[in-house]
């Protein structure tokens, strides 16, 4: 596993139930603040999903993943509405209430 995905894996972790952040938010923690789309390819190898939350991670605008890897975005939406984040009806969450 690369360095970078580490990182990546390790800013995900710290995204706390209830909140949400964006690619280029764990992009940047990571040390790359423009490797957003490379977020997006290590969350879709996550290699432990118990322990590193890809849910809690949207784009720029709130929107939930289109593929969310695990399944879909109807999941997704179903993991953070039970941590208590509000998911539109389109799919996406407030980032002033809920971003970290």
């Amino acid at each position: 596993m690369s360095n970078f995905y580490t990182r990546v894996y390790d800013a995900v972790r710290a995204i706390p139930k209830g909140k949400v952040a964006t690619y280029g938010q764990i992009a940047a923690i990571a040390g790359s603040p423009r490797a957003s789309r490379i977020v997006g390819t290590a969350l879709h190898r996550n290699p432990d999903p118990s322990t590193i939350p890809c849910h809690r991670v949207v784009n720029r605008f709130g929107a939930l993943a289109e593929d969310f890897v695990f399944g879909g975005k109807e999941v997704q939406k179903e993991r953070l509405e039970a941590e208590g984040v509000k998911v539109s009806d389109e799919y996406s969450v407030d980032l002033k209430k809920y971003c970290m």
